[in-house]
């Protein structure tokens, strides 16, 4: 994990910098739920947005990917990158699985909570009214909370609708909804990157202890490049999230995300079958962060419906994106 680059926090020196990643990395390592959001509101994790915004995104999404900890940070950061006024709720809404276009519109709400949103009086919706993106803060006792529970129940969201919420014409937002998104892409690929990381040394430990054959199957080669091959899908997905942070459009941060989608299938697809048949159990650690990359790629669009987007932009633009730096 690059977090050790000078450019990344010029309003923190040296050490600031590295107490800060030990503080967020140790919340994230020891608690979940409410009880990290209780940690990072202590760390001051988002007033850091303001001062060190790929540190402190980088070092807690990594941390979350790596132990499968819940936490309303996603919500939050979309609510800081939207520029919301202070007297907002904290809670935002985020658009619905495999979708990155605003959750609400003026008369109709469908999106996605995270675990915090039903002890929250009110909830942030973005809503696209023509060429605006308003924002509206809703009772949540108007709307419909439905617990999602399929492949990752432990992650805790919440499946949100109405269909009869008058409340008015929206405040328009200053920030770009796209460029929100891109914030929120950026943080769930570096959490993707987590989940690959600990995917490959769970593979990576059972290659070592699993005896066949009177010797560690770590050391037959068809293992071996497994391993080798999720270990390069993982470090693509890194450099990827280099890339955007250094590029910093929306564009780069969807290429990077879609990236870290593709790359957590390959990494899920080795691991799986470095563990065989006690990796589909639910006794070995493995299918947590399956699931969890799973759940992770669909937020805020998946790699395909994130592939389509780009290459109809493209095609709409007659432009390719710009190549990132090598």
């Amino acid at each position: 994990m690059t977090d050790t680059v000078d450019d990344t926090a010029p309003g923190l020196d040296d050490t600031e910098r590295e107490i800060l990643i030990t503080a967020i990395r140790d919340a994230a390592r020891t608690n979940s739920g409410a009880a990290l959001d209780h940690t990072l509101d202590e760390i001051g994790w988002c007033d850091a947005l303001d001062v060190a915004p790929r540190v402190v995104v980088e070092a807690l999404f990594d941390q979350l990917g790596r132990t499968g900890t819940t936490s309303g940070a996603l919500s939050r950061l979309l609510r800081h990158a939207l520029a919301l006024p202070d007297d907002a709720p904290d809670s935002a809404l985020l658009p619905a699985h495999g979708s990155s276009a605003p959750p609400g519109s003026p008369d109709s709400v469908r999106g996605l909570g995270t675990h915090d949103l039903a002890s929250a009086p009110h909830v942030v919706v973005v809503t696209q009214e023509g060429a605006t993106s308003c924002w509206r803060a809703l009772p949540i006792g108007a709307l419909e909370l439905r617990s999602v529970g399929g492949l990752d129940p432990r992650l805790g969201l919440v499946d949100v609708s109405a269909t009869t919420v008058t409340t008015g014409a929206g405040t328009p937002i200053e920030a770009s909804w796209d460029d929100a998104v891109a914030s929120c892409r950026l943080a769930l690929g570096h959490e993707l990157v987590g989940t690959m990381r600990t995917m490959l040394d769970l593979a990576r430990t059972h290659a070592l202890d699993r005896v066949q054959f009177d010797r560690p199957i770590a050391g037959f080669q068809a293992v071996r490049h497994r391993l080798a091959e999720s270990l390069v899908a993982a470090e693509a997905a890194q450099a990827a999230l280099d890339g955007a942070w250094d590029d910093g459009s929306a564009v780069a941060a969807a290429l990077a995300k879609a990236v870290c989608g593709e790359s957590a299938r390959t990494v899920r697809r080795h691991c799986q079958q470095v563990l065989a048949g006690i990796g589909f159990t639910a006794e070995h650690d493995l299918h947590h962060f399956v699931r969890r990359s799973i759940v992770l790629d669909g937020l805020f669009g998946n790699a395909h419906t994130i592939s389509t987007e780009v290459g109809a932009r493209v095609l709409a633009t007659r432009e390719l994106p710009a190549l990132l730096p090598l």
